[in-house]
């Protein structure tokens, strides 16, 4: 049976994007279906220059291809469907991209890549994991309180704090808490004495598997080292553990330009297990 192929981003794109991330997730895939939500509505919803392709067989996702920046394409294949490896490569038809980034755990795919070959440079971004069998308490500054976002009272200041975080334009923090799997409880926010909010970290619980995925997890820069975004870590892990969650998961820069990212990860308990690969399409 030939794949359907199904362009656009529509209502039910993201849908099919998470199917088959869900249905493949394990510590050799990169994509959680949580963090495909985030990536999703983080700007308050799908860009003008997103393009988006996925190919369905038999009523399932069997693969799909995402183009959010320009010559660079995100992707992913059911191990038992690369034989559409070429066409995922050609999206979009029009301009195929350049450059693309897998796991190092995916070995079907990496075998597959034919010429393919290791970008020079570029940020090394690295996948690090932790059980929650036991959870730090978390602990913040005198006047500084860890707290659940309230809901949609709590949009604009949430927003905010992570436009700050990111050097961002702050966008429409409703559209995430409308997304797919998006839970108040598993977004913990640290407040300051004067009500405003410092850092914040953002889970994603796929129940299926049992595992959280962090997206993201940042600080106001006005509030670093301080240890806030540590806290908020461990407020969300110790949320999703009394939600059932077994395992979290988080990625992180890995360069000379973000040290703190990793460091913070492993001071509570993560630590590396694979890393993404940027390869290059051959002259």
């Amino acid at each position: 049976m030939e794949p359907e192929l199904v362009a656009g981003c529509d209502a039910g794109q993201l849908d099919r994007l998470r199917e088959l991330a869900g249905r493949l997730w394990g510590w050799s895939s990169r994509w959680h279906p949580g963090e495909l939500s985030a990536f999703w509505w983080e700007h308050g919803g799908p860009l003008p220059s997103w393009r988006v392709a996925t190919w369905v067989r038999g009523g399932r996702t069997v693969a799909w291809a995402w183009s959010r920046y320009p010559g660079r394409l995100d992707l992913q294949l059911d191990p038992a469907h690369l034989d559409l490896l070429p066409r995922v490569l050609a999206w979009p038809q029009d301009e195929p991209s350049q450059a693309i980034t897998v796991l190092d755990a995916e070995s079907a795919l990496l075998d597959a890549l034919t010429g393919w070959e290791p970008a020079a440079g570029g940020t090394d971004v690295v996948h690090l994991r932790r059980d929650l069998r036991e959870v730090e308490q978390a602990a913040v500054p005198a006047g500084f309180v860890l707290r659940p976002v309230r809901g949609t009272e709590d949009a604009q200041a949430r927003g905010a704090v992570h436009a700050r975080a990111f050097g961002a334009p702050a966008a429409d923090y409703a559209a995430v808490m409308g997304a797919p799997g998006y839970r108040p409880r598993l977004d913990q926010m640290v407040v300051a004495p004067d009500g405003t909010p410092a850092a914040f970290c953002l889970a994603w619980l796929d129940e299926v598997s049992g595992v959280v995925a962090l997206e993201p997890v940042g600080t106001d820069p006005r509030f670093r080292r301080r240890g806030l975004a540590r806290a908020a870590v461990l407020g969300a892990l110790a949320a999703a553990a009394a939600l059932g969650a077994t395992h979290a998961r988080v990625c992180a820069r890995d360069d000379p330009g973000a040290p703190g990212a990793r460091a913070t990860y492993e001071s509570v308990g993560f630590r590396r297990y694979a890393r993404n690969v940027r390869l290059v399409r051959p002259a």
